[in-house]
């Protein structure tokens, strides 16, 4: 079993959905298999300018976060968090966005997100942060300080120590990250061109129906997929 320098709980899409299907061409990877894709057809974006824009997310597959990349604490194994996540895959139920998704301003980078609110998501994703916490090891010097050049408010600071990512819990929102931060005109242009292809996705339901392990194999090489627990609860 190999083994990683870090793990992460995030959502992805099941293989051959539609979604998935759009975000692994749109990034350029698929984490499962490791294989590039071609990127999609999106009116005015290149292929070349597609690549340039997604750089940054393009490493992390494309996701939705639930418990942040993190180094395993002392005496856990990848054995143990795998079986971990299979025992909370098991007692939770998928909860569902009846909107759908949609594109949205992020800041300066672009995502898709639920149309009507992620409430039962943010519940969902509190569950798994508090359920796996004793799996990580506490963020060393090096990654509060980079965590920190975000401007952290004073809530994000205390739930950065706590639980060694700031987002989490009442700062926490559901996105499926789709850029890496753009000016504003570029970012303007950019969801132009993505409107009419994601449209799609706020016409139906949107179910996280799965936690999904990543693991980071380290010296910035892309996460891979490692297991998929579909949520049966």
């Amino acid at each position: 079993m190999e083994d990683f320098a870090r793990y992460a709980v995030y959502y992805a899409p099941r293989a051959g959905s539609a979604l998935a299907d759009f975000g692994n061409a749109w990034l350029g990877r698929d984490p499962a298999s490791g294989e590039p894709t071609a990127r999609p057809a999106a009116p005015g974006l290149s292929a070349d300018r597609i690549a340039e824009i997604t750089e940054a997310p393009a490493r992390y597959g494309f996701h939705g976060t639930l418990k942040a990349p993190f180094a395993l604490a002392e005496g856990a194994t990848r054995g143990d968090l795998e079986t971990a996540l299979a025992v909370l895959g098991a007692r939770l139920a998928p909860p569902v966005a009846p909107g759908g998704l949609a594109l949205t301003a992020i800041g300066p980078f672009l995502a898709l997100t639920p149309q009507d609110g992620d409430g039962a998501l943010s519940a969902l994703a509190a569950r798994v942060v508090e359920d796996l916490d004793s799996y990580r090891a506490p963020p060393g010097a090096a990654e509060l300080a980079r965590r920190r050049r975000g401007d952290l408010n004073a809530a994000q600071e205390a739930l950065l120590q706590r639980w060694g990512y700031p987002y989490v819990m009442g700062e926490f929102r559901f996105h499926l990250t789709l850029t890496g931060p753009l000016d504003p005109a570029a970012r303007a242009a950019v969801a132009s061109a993505l409107e009419p292809v994601v449209a799609p996705f706020g016409r139906t339901p949107f179910t996280l129906d799965a936690l999904c392990l990543f693991g980071d194999p380290g010296g910035g090489a892309p996460f891979r997929l490692i297991r998929r627990v579909p949520l049966s609860g």
